[in-house]
């Protein structure tokens, strides 16, 4: 049997992307929500190949000390990510937003292959081309080791988690 890898598409017409891609810059309070719930949602899948399609083919990432370019790298990336960040969940919130660029605060938990729970969080800087498609992404987070699983990214953060990140004290009060 060959295992063959998902090829996504790298489509140099990027405005066959950009139905798909809405809500388009610049944003308005409303509509960078709805982008950033998108955002989350994708995430939350765990499927890089669904993940990356709203970025633009030769996105431009930095994750912690690591840098991607481009949506193939972006799934090699993810992949390790994810296989190693096991029962991967995350919320997402908007932080502030000025035309085709928004930032977000996030936080997330997971699990490593021994058991051992761990959550992350931090700000994203996002950079959108005029089609709706996300060219930049800068994140750097704080990792720390939980004593359990936490209730904190639980659900779904259009919920009763809207706010979670406005506690002084979050990172601790829930683990």
């Amino acid at each position: 049997m060959i295992d063959h890898e998902p090829q996504v598409p790298e489509s140099k017409n990027q405005a066959d992307l950009a139905s798909t891609r809405r809500p388009l810059p610049p944003f308005t309070r409303e509509t960078v929500i709805e982008k950033v719930r998108l955002a989350e949602d994708g995430w939350n899948t765990r499927e890089p190949e669904r993940v990356v399609l709203p970025y633009t083919i030769d996105s431009g990432w930095r994750d912690r000390a690591e840098h991607a370019n481009g949506r193939q790298a972006i799934i090699g990336f993810l992949k390790r990510k994810w296989a190693k960040e096991l029962d991967y969940r995350l919320i997402k919130e908007l932080r502030t937003f000025v035309g085709n660029r928004v930032v977000v605060r996030f936080a997330y938990e997971f699990h490593d292959d021994s058991g051992n729970w761990f959550r992350s969080f931090s700000n994203e800087n996002w950079e959108f081309d005029e089609h709706g498609l996300m060219k930049l992404r800068l994140h750097a987070s704080m990792t720390f080791r939980l004593r359990s699983r936490s209730v904190c990214t639980t659900g779904n953060s259009n919920d009763a988690q809207m706010g979670i990140l406005d506690s002084v004290n979050w990172v601790y009060s829930c683990s």
